[in-house]
């Protein structure tokens, strides 16, 4: 597993104090308001202080120590940040996307293979995960209905698929 995880990408300076406009690939705002250290770098190497952090529609405008104008905050832009999973709270029974990519599909009745998740899709209501087996895209809803069990440590995903999405055409 992941020790360091994305949470996020720079994509713009805001004003020019040194806040910038930051894309979030983590649960939200309230989300990174727990996480007072970010890190510049997958391997925890290059850490960064979180001064603070707000919402703005559907971005976060972050604040880093040292980084105090809008030159600085140029530098910063495009530079995804990480958390460190042993600082982050999440809810009990919840999982980091990144610990669901890469996790095999299989029937809960059948143990027959759908394929691996590629990723993590949220647009609203539910997670959508999207399954590739031999090239072909399959997106199933992330509900009580169909996944029936994840199991990290394995990586395996057991679900009971609704009636016609993995039927061959």
């Amino acid at each position: 597993m992941k020790q360091y995880l994305e949470v996020g990408k720079i994509v713009n300076t805001h004003g020019v104090r040194g806040e910038m406009k930051m894309q979030l690939w983590c649960d939200g705002v309230e989300f990174l308001k727990e996480l007072s250290t970010l890190y510049l770098d997958s391997n925890g190497n290059k850490e960064v202080k979180l001064s603070s952090v707000r919402a703005q529609k559907d971005l976060a405008l972050i604040k880093l120590e040292g980084i105090d104008s809008i030159e600085k905050a140029q530098e910063m832009k495009n530079k995804v940040l990480y958390c460190n999973r042993d600082d982050a709270v999440i809810e009990e029974g919840a999982n980091f996307v990144q610990d669901l990519i890469g996790c095999y599909v299989i029937n809960a009745e059948t143990e027959e293979e759908y394929g691996q998740i590629k990723d993590v899709i949220n647009h609203g209501s539910c997670d959508i995960y999207d399954i590739e087996s031999w090239g072909k895209h399959t997106l199933i809803p992330a509900i009580p209905d169909i996944i029936k069990e994840i199991n990290i440590e394995y990586k395996v995903v057991k679900i009971i698929p609704m009636k016609g999405l993995f039927d061959e055409d």
